[in-house]
């Protein structure tokens, strides 16, 4: 199951992310320090994705690296792979009763399974700025696709959900990452998954058959309609 999970999310986002591309949304020109940075991030956050063991990483240094988001302690490799990819990025240190999503009550594959429903477009990342070069890389980015499938409960709008954040990557002689600093409010992407009320269960069944189609739809470039 996990595979599988893996491999659907992986095939959707080169997918999706192949069409962003193909119609211009923020094609950097080739050698560019913004298209070096963009492919570096991409690789790296390809293989946290999809990736099981951290010997196989070449984007890395399994040694030292840590992801800190928000200003919250770091996290190893290794509880980055234990968590997901997901989880790690939206752990939150507010009491229970004010978090939008609660990542310690989820696991890599209900986590994975709760963005690929509510996304099934996929959910694509490009880098909007860089600011500074290797070693120390400080940069702008933005996490975005279109919410046409239901999230924990919550009808979807059919409309194109995001976020903006600043990263600092830190990274040895060979690019591979040591330390990723992220720092974003997630506010920006849960008003827009939490923004319709919670769907009866005669609506979930019709949702279900939504999301059906729009995973189909998918097979094809959605900017190309």
């Amino acid at each position: 199951m996990l595979i599988y999970i893996m491999c659907q999310d992986f095939f959707l986002s080169v997918k999706f992310f192949i069409c962003v591309l193909q119609h211009g949304l923020q094609e950097w020109p080739k050698g560019s320090l913004e298209e070096v940075v963009q492919n570096a991030i991409k690789s790296w956050d390809m293989e946290i994705s999809h990736k099981i063991r951290l010997q196989d990483f070449k984007t890395m240094n399994p040694d030292k690296f840590k992801l800190i988001v928000n200003g919250r302690k770091g996290l190893s490799g290794e509880e980055i792979l234990g968590l997901g990819s997901y989880n790690a990025l939206l752990k939150s240190s507010l009491p229970k009763e004010f978090q939008c999503y609660k990542a310690d009550e989820e696991t890599f594959e209900s986590s994975h399974d709760a963005f690929l429903s509510a996304l099934p477009r996929g959910f694509a990342w490009e880098v909007l700025s860089v600011y500074s070069g290797p070693p120390v890389i400080s940069f702008k980015f933005r996490h975005w696709g279109f919410f046409e499938g239901p999230f924990k409960g919550h009808a979807p709008t059919g409309e194109k959900v995001e976020f903006l954040g600043l990263g600092v990557l830190q990274v040895d002689e060979s690019l591979r990452a040591e330390e990723v600093e992220i720092y974003y409010d997630p506010a920006e992407l849960f008003g827009g998954l939490l923004k319709e009320p919670l769907i009866s269960p005669s609506q979930s069944e019709s949702e279900d058959n939504t999301v059906n189609v729009a995973a189909a739809a998918a097979h094809g470039c959605p900017f190309s309609k």
